[in-house]
């Protein structure tokens, strides 16, 4: 009988232990930074797929257009524990505008770049 229960134990700690495994394997293969295409041929929008941190980064094949700028240097996960793969970002029709998404509790930003500094930036939509 006590044979028995030591073998339900293991079996109990080794799915637990294949699980934090697996939950590692797959947070390791989802990228941390992500390049998400605009309408604008040299423009794309960089994420931290992990704190939803973003820049806007230009490129340029003839001239000296290139570079990046902040759209959002505020860490969106409240202290929480940094997940790859957490936020990622929707295109809308307007080209100057993306959604934001956090994928582990649904809040959502409206994300606008620009060249002028004063019309790029987020805004909450839902928390």
């Amino acid at each position: 009988m006590r044979s028995k229960y030591i073998f339900l134990f293991a079996l109990l700690f080794s799915c637990l232990l294949l699980s934090s495994c697996l939950d590692m394997l797959e947070q390791n293969n989802t990228p941390r930074y992500k390049l998400f295409e605009t309408k604008n041929m040299w423009t794309f929008i960089q994420l931290d797929t992990a704190t939803g941190l973003m820049w806007q980064v230009q490129y340029d094949v003839q001239g000296d257009n290139r570079g990046v700028v902040v759209l959002s240097n505020q860490d969106l996960i409240n202290g929480a524990k940094k997940t790859n793969g957490r936020f990622t970002l929707y295109e809308t029709q307007n080209m100057y505008n993306f959604i934001l998404l956090d994928q582990i509790d649904g809040s959502t930003w409206q994300v606008q770049w620009s060249i002028e500094s004063d019309k790029r930036g987020i805004m909450p939509i839902a928390r």
